[in-house]
């Protein structure tokens, strides 16, 4: 019975033993298992996982510019001021040039809007056709910024310009200033550019009193259409023959158009001698001043413009709302809106305001 009871004691201490052994290499091999390397498959895997949390990189607005003209040295340095602004806010733009053509702008913001854009900022060749434009857009889902040019007859989202009246009745004082009586020459912009009317409107603000009691007489008082040079030329070239040279003020619109009134003025040996106004503050138009040519100009910092536009339209795709300061109506609503100030400018105002200001560089003058 004794050796019984030895021979089960030792079968169960085995037993016990056994057992030990066998749960000892199971955790010797789990902490293998845990320190080895993972397979290929395995890191391509988790990296493939680590791909998916990952947060993708915020999509770039894209944003749609269609400009009437390169024609003019002000809508020259629009473009530069809004390539500029793409890469200095982190935008992505595509800019069309409408050529003066109504039909080849519609034509092109079309294109615009088929490339995915998700904000259009237009300055109209035609305010009123271009109200098909934000139609489409807005079909789109697209909101659209009216630059400098108001879209007329729609629902546009927001308007920057200049206070075009504020501007003719800078042009229009200066010219009270410097002509005391006379014949004067009333020269405005394209008919179908929406500033055209306040512009010229402010100009006759500061004329009116002078007209109304006879001292001006106003001889010519003419459009430009498509603010072409070539036609300021012909119409100062009329006014010229219709007096017999006698001429005492002109009211320019902008520096394209002073320069063509100069133009006429100087083959009949006044240049110089009749005081002529202007805007945009052109290089060749800050030449004429410089020579004593052209009076003065109307400073409208594009820069502003451009910048205000853009930003705008940051905020528009954002779904916050622009800082806007007035409002304007279009014959259809009150437009939201953004005027920027305008600045008279003079010869002694060149150096401290233009040149100092960053706006353009001594040597341009030259």
């Amino acid at each position: 019975m004794k050796s019984i009871v030895k021979v089960f004691a030792l079968v169960l201490a085995l037993t016990m033993f056994m057992s030990l052994f066998a749960s000892c290499a199971q955790k010797q091999e789990s902490d293998v298992n845990d320190a080895k390397p993972t397979t290929t498959e395995e890191k391509e895997t988790e990296i493939e996982t680590g791909k998916k949390e990952e947060a993708k990189p915020e999509k770039k607005i894209f944003v749609g510019i269609s400009l009437p003209t390169q024609r003019e040295q002000r809508w020259v340095w629009d473009r530069e001021n809004f390539e500029k602004l793409s890469k200095e806010l982190n935008v992505d733009i595509a800019i069309q040039i409408a050529d003066n053509d109504a039909a080849k702008q519609q034509s092109q913001c079309e294109n615009l809007l088929s490339q995915g854009i998700d904000v259009l900022i237009i300055a109209p060749h035609d305010g009123k056709a271009a109200a098909n434009i934000v139609a489409m857009a807005h079909e789109a889902g697209v909101k659209v910024i009216s630059y400098d040019r108001l879209i007329l007859d729609t629902d546009v989202d927001l308007y920057l310009t200049f206070d075009q009246e504020k501007i003719g009745e800078i042009q229009g004082e200066w010219l009270v200033s410097k002509v005391d009586k006379g014949n004067i020459v009333l020269l405005s912009g394209d008919p179908a550019d929406s500033t055209s009317v306040p512009l010229r409107q402010g100009a006759l603000n500061k004329l009116q009193p002078k007209i109304d009691s006879g001292d001006y007489k106003i001889v010519l008082d003419q459009a430009v259409r498509d603010w072409q040079p070539s036609e300021a030329l012909k119409h100062m070239e009329n006014a010229l023959t219709a007096t017999n040279n006698d001429i005492q003020g002109v009211i320019a619109p902008n520096d394209g158009t002073a320069g063509a009134c100069i133009q006429a003025l100087a083959a009949q040996g006044l240049a110089g001698k009749v005081p002529v106004t202007g805007m945009d503050a052109e290089v060749d138009a800050l030449k004429r001043i410089i020579e004593g040519t052209q009076g003065m100009t109307v400073f409208t910092d594009i820069r502003d413009l451009a910048r205000g536009a853009m930003e705008s339209a940051i905020k528009l795709v954002k779904g916050e709302e622009p800082d806007v300061n007035n409002v304007m109506n279009n014959g259809k609503i009150d437009v939201p809106s953004i005027f920027i100030e305008a600045r008279l400018i003079e010869k002694d105002d060149i150096k401290p305001i233009l040149i100092d200001g960053g706006f353009i560089k001594e040597e341009d003058l030259k």
